[in-house]
């Protein structure tokens, strides 16, 4: 007997362990239910708007050196200094420009030199040339009375001929005299624009924002000595994920918040938004700039952007980590009876807040799985629960 009750004892206390190891496995192995977040369908209005980050630049910017190759002589300005349009910035060394220009100054004078002496001569020759006009024509009419011979005549109008290639060749030489005039002013005026461009000038009101060259550096034609900004000219350079920036457009009202000053959103409005987006990136890009700038403001200072769109229409709302994705369609778990049935879904707006319009395959007051410890099936077991480890309730 007694040996009988420990064989049932101890087949008692087998069945104990295979019902608690059953047990185990049923609540916490693979068998057991996929514990999930449940959230009702609510139905409300999506206040959907567009989110991105931005950094701070000026629309206008300037980039100020030389026309031509030469070494930076001086600099007047520095970094933050401000400028007024028409103010002297720095100066090239003109190296023999002003040589050049005396040389040409010389070279004018010489040539109206010879524009008078020109001139003279074709008053000789005008002179001369009327002088044997008359002869000739005197001539003539003796010719014809038998007073002188023909050869006599012949000579007096060749005289009168020679006169007035004299005439025409002093004209020839008077032109050509005035036309070095205009050849030695035209390079003048030249040399003169090209020592005008040694001077650096401000071309608009600002502020030097770098210099890219000090004095006694050699710049080729083109680089920048110094640059200058426009400081009422800044605006924000912002980037949006192009698969949410449906509704972009100028003119959307903008709450910007700067690096600088986190607790003051700063009200803005959309100036442009670029045809080209970034390919690699994948975001479209727009230009934002405030309604009031903002003092201490700095170039290159990052931001974030919020875009106000249109309130969506009243409908269903879910949370958008409920979202799922199911072959080709995108849908949400829903529960019925307490087990989980795919619904393909319709989404429309998005908010910032999370929450995204539904416009078609679920009606209010449905719960949909938003948080699961794992992949669900049409087959899954599930538990909900106020929350997952590590997820607050």
């Amino acid at each position: 007997m007694p040996a009988l009750v420990k064989k049932l004892l101890l087949a008692g206390l087998g069945l104990l362990l295979m019902a608690a190891l059953g047990y185990a496995i049923a609540r916490s192995g693979p068998l057991a239910p996929i514990r999930v977040t449940v959230a009702r369908v609510e139905q409300g209005t999506v206040a959907p708007a567009l989110f991105g980050i931005g950094a701070v630049e000026a629309r206008r910017a300037y980039l100020i050196g030389p026309t031509v190759a030469g070494r930076v002589k001086r600099e007047l300005v520095d970094v933050g200094d401000p400028v007024r349009a028409g103010q002297l910035l720095a100066e090239m060394d003109p190296v023999d420009l002003d040589q050049r220009v005396a040389a040409l100054d010389a070279g004018l004078a010489r040539a109206r030199g010879a524009v008078a002496v020109a001139l003279a001569q074709q008053r000789d020759a005008a002179s001369k040339h009327e002088l044997a006009t008359i002869n000739a024509r005197r001539y003539a009419d003796l010719g014809a009375q038998k007073f002188v011979s023909q050869s006599v005549v012949d000579g007096k109008v060749q005289e009168e001929q020679s006169a007035r290639a004299a005439l025409d060749a002093a004209a020839a030489g008077l032109a050509s005299a005035r036309q070095e005039i205009d050849r030695q002013n035209a390079e003048r005026q030249g040399l003169r624009q090209q020592r005008a461009n040694v001077r650096l000038l401000a071309p608009h009101d600002g502020v030097v924002s770098a210099r890219e060259a000090e004095p006694g550096s050699t710049v080729v034609a083109g680089q920048a000595v110094l640059r200058l900004v426009d400081p009422a000219s800044l605006w924000l350079r912002v980037r949006f994920d192009q698969g949410r920036s449906e509704g972009l457009a100028v003119g959307l009202p903008a709450r910007i918040v700067l690096r600088s000053q986190p607790q003051t959103p700063l009200p803005g409005k959309v100036a442009r938004v670029e045809l080209v987006s970034d390919a690699i990136t994948e975001e479209r890009i727009a230009q934002v700039v405030l309604d009031t700038p903002a003092a201490g403001t700095s170039i290159g200072e990052l931001a974030e952007v919020t875009l106000d769109l249109p309130a969506a229409t009243p409908s269903p709302v879910v949370p958008n980590a409920s979202l799922k994705r199911l072959g080709e369609q995108t849908g949400v778990w829903m529960l019925a009876d307490g087990k989980p049935r795919f619904v393909a879904v319709q989404t429309g707006a998005r908010g910032l807040d999370g929450r995204v319009q539904i416009l078609s395959g679920l009606q209010a007051g449905a719960e949909v799985v938003v948080y699961s410890e794992r992949e669900l099936s049409a087959n899954s077991r599930v538990k909900a629960v106020a929350a997952l480890a590590g997820q607050k309730p």
